[in-house]
């Protein structure tokens, strides 16, 4: 039996004392226990080894103290197994030196079997849950089919992403393919994290917002919204699209468990475009913790009183930032354990 299951309970609608917290991207650059691995593994050691993975995991659970854990990956392991060569480079971020461009290279992307491929991910995920001795939820993540598209084709980091979004409009048929065997791999690698331990997921569509909302709906949202057809009967699913507040409505007939949204959008308007049922995630934005402490807890505890403490999981915008003092995340967590 989970210790504190709050986070679990807030995505089943559940009446909750207060409303749970974690944060994007909590294990990771901003602590220094994490900077001392850095400094002596490379980035995909740290993903595929399980022990590092695990302690990454964790560490923010000892000195954050979230309601949930969020397993120490990267989304950029799924076209890895898929034979999509990946490169990361210091201070340029992800790099795939041969980008896809064709339909000749489409065919050359496979279906992997996770096992084989990704099996030091459900390691870490069983390693994790010794470590954690159900203190908190872990939580298993994936990015979504178009943002995968998107490194896939621009073959970087972009600022518009025109390459990945010309692909798709000159060569629809190649993109879809693309875009659907992306979505087959990530069925399989998330079920599979769901059977290793993880007590929910959630999907991170972090270019959506480049798109129209036409053509969101064509190239991201109906491959999101196989996945979530997929896992929803095995896990509860979280759907996280950054700049997407006018896909909230869409996404929220939907079987997703709870919506996360951006800085970007109100918690008005969000509960307004979202229907006012569905759990939402969100939105407070990750240089606000930049503030000085007082005004980061006067600031969570309006957005609280904004969203409303039911139906609501306190988080932010997006992933924490490399530069914010480890003390102003424990600020951000205990203002809500406050409220």
């Amino acid at each position: 039996m989970l210790k504190n299951d709050l986070f679990l309970r807030a995505l089943n609608n559940q009446t909750v004392e207060r409303p749970p917290v974690w944060m994007m991207r909590q294990a990771g650059r901003y602590l220094p226990e994490f900077r001392a691995l850095r400094d002596k593994y490379d980035f995909f050691t740290r993903c595929e080894t399980p022990e590092l993975a695990a302690e990454i995991t964790v560490q923010p659970i000892r000195i954050v103290q979230p309601d949930a854990a969020i397993l120490f990956s990267d989304i950029l392991v799924v076209p890895r197994a898929m034979g999509i060569h990946v490169e990361l480079k210091d201070n340029l971020g992800p790099i795939i030196p041969n980008p896809i461009r064709t339909m000749e290279q489409v065919n050359q992307v496979f279906v992997p079997d996770v096992h084989e491929t990704l099996g030091y991910v459900f390691d870490a995920i069983k390693l994790t849950k010794e470590m954690l001795n159900d203190e908190v939820p872990l939580i298993g993540f994936a990015g979504s089919p178009w943002t995968i598209f998107c490194y896939a084709v621009e073959g970087k980091g972009s600022k518009s992403f025109d390459t990945a979004k010309g692909f798709c409009f000159a060569n629809p048929v190649a993109a879809h393919t693309l875009l659907q065997k992306i979505t087959d791999t990530t069925i399989l690698y998330l079920k599979e994290k769901v059977k290793a331990g993880c007590n929910a997921i959630q999907i991170f569509d972090s270019w959506g917002g480049m798109l129209s909302p036409v053509d969101y709906q064509e190239f991201s949202w109906k491959y999101i919204n196989q996945i979530v057809e997929a896992l929803a009967p095995h896990t509860k699913v979280i759907v996280f699209g950054k700049g997407c507040w006018f896909a909230l409505h869409e996404m929220a007939k939907s079987k997703a468990s709870a919506l996360g949204v951006d800085w970007t959008c109100s918690p008005r308007n969000a509960r307004y475009l979202s229907g006012g049922n569905i759990t939402l995630q969100g939105n407070f934005d990750p240089s606000r913790l930049l503030s000085p402490i007082p005004t980061i807890k006067k600031m969570v505890h309006e957005m609280i009183d904004e969203f409303g403490a039911a139906n609501y999981i306190v988080n932010l915008g997006h992933g924490i930032l490399p530069n914010i003092p480890v003390d102003h995340a424990k600020a951000f967590v205990e203002a809500v354990k406050e409220y």
